[in-house]
């Protein structure tokens, strides 16, 4: 058996989609672990290319089981509307192909709505959600009210959760300036799309270890990254839920040892979406060249995703609470012909020189970066397979930034094209 977890360690949008699609080759199942459809992974396949928000980014390789674990939060209609996207795209997900974790918490449209309104009492002080009721979903799980797949083939229990919910949410969204919540219309609604979603429904935690028994390869799919974990992330701009890798077990019902290898994604650069922290940002002509280069928009969003320079003091944190062997490098590209390129090597916090990211929310607005200067290169990386095609300084670059993290490059990523990956250590045969 050999399970390989996969995790962005930045701040999200660091290609897990291409590197996820790329190891979906030689896994037999594929799973995600945490997180909502406020994930976004852009896949290009031929000359197709696919954005999934829920879907395990496997759904689109044939002959693998894609698995949405308990550890997500799940919109309904948003699953429905992407399988359906996926059936127009002629890939059709049948319950053998795709299941879902009978005991995962579901996003309602409550939960949306005070996602937004949230975030707009907030203003300036915003955390830059994606509004799409994933952190007032994981609340209603955390407070023991949700409303989880199986509770749809049970109208007995799912009247109880409502009642529960109204409970909750009647005076919340009264302080919101919302409008009254109608149990009786979302119960209808629920009903309505219950046999579609339930087809998919299981115990997946069963099937899960059935594989593992079976000594079948895992891949276990994380969203976002770890900066923006809940705990070990830039708190409070941070996800509502654990994207470390540790995550990987709880979020899909499997136990610690079904994890062989940690694959932990970081950028060539670095970028950031919404609001929060940001050491190395280069608001600047920098900046501007890296965004436009690395056609830097979030793929949920739309919105401009900050960019800097890469940290390699963020990295080396990321990869430590989340025990990484090995690093994905991903859009080195970008970075050709920049004529220096700069690496964050430590922080300076007034008179103190730190080697980590500190908790404190004033510590981490306030760090400078030290930065170490590399020479750029003149040739190009794009579409390199080997470590011949590189450019010396390039070489140069990516060994200098796995001495600062302290791991191995795994593998190296050179444009979104699937195959355009130099592989140093597939994590499936570590």
């Amino acid at each position: 058996m050999s399970g390989v977890v996969v995790i962005g360690a930045q701040w999200g949008d660091e290609g897990k989609g291409k590197i996820v699609d790329w190891l979906s080759s030689r896994a037999d199942v594929v799973v995600r672990f945490q997180g909502g459809h406020n994930a976004g992974h852009t896949l290009v396949i031929g000359n197709k290319t696919f954005k999934l928000n829920l879907l395990p980014s496997g759904v689109v390789r044939g002959g693998k089981l894609s698995i949405v674990g308990n550890g997500v939060v799940v919109d309904p209609w948003q699953l429905l509307s992407e399988i359906e996207g996926m059936r127009k795209e002629g890939v059709e997900l049948t319950p053998s192909d795709l299941l879902l974790a009978d005991n995962a918490a579901l996003i309602l449209p409550w939960h949306k709505d005070i996602d937004s309104a949230r975030e707009g009492a907030l203003g300036d002080a915003k955390i830059g959600t994606t509004k799409r009721g994933i952190g007032p979903a994981y609340e209603d799980k955390v407070g023991r009210r949700a409303i989880r797949v199986a509770d749809l083939a049970d109208p007995a229990a799912l009247d109880m959760k409502l009642e529960r919910l109204l409970a909750h949410h009647r005076p919340l969204r009264a302080g919101l300036g919302l409008e009254e919540p109608d149990g009786e219309k979302l119960k209808a609604e629920l009903l309505e799309i219950a046999p579609k979603v339930l087809a998919y429904a299981q115990p997946v935690w069963a099937r899960l270890d059935e594989h593992v028994r079976a000594g079948k390869r895992i891949l276990f799919e994380g969203a976002q990254g770890v900066m923006l974990d809940v705990d070990h992330g830039t708190y409070p701009f941070v996800t509502s839920s654990n994207v470390v890798s540790g995550q990987a077990a709880a979020g899909a019902g499997v136990g610690p040892g079904a994890v062989n290898f940690v694959l932990g994604l970081a950028k060539a650069y670095t970028t950031r979406v919404g609001s929060g922290p940001f050491p190395t940002e280069q608001e600047n002509e920098i900046g501007q060249r890296l965004g436009e280069r690395g056609h830097e928009f979030g793929t949920v969003t739309g919105r401009p995703r900050r960019c800097g320079w890469f940290d390699a003091v963020m990295v080396r944190q990321a990869c430590a609470v989340s025990g990484v062997n090995g690093l994905a490098l991903t859009k080195l590209d970008v970075l050709d012909g920049f004529e220096e390129i700069k690496v964050c090597t430590a922080y300076r916090l007034g008179d103190k020189l730190l080697d980590h990211f500190p908790a404190g929310m004033t510590d981490q607005a306030n760090v400078e970066p030290v930065y170490e200067t590399l020479k750029g290169w003149e040739g190009s990386t794009r579409g390199a397979r080997s470590w011949t095609q590189l450019p010396g300084e390039a070489v140069t670059y990516v060994r200098r930034l796995e001495e600062l993290v302290g791991r191995p490059v795994s593998m190296l990523s050179t444009s979104p094209e699937r195959e355009d990956v130099i592989l140093m250590k597939d994590p499936f045969e570590a």
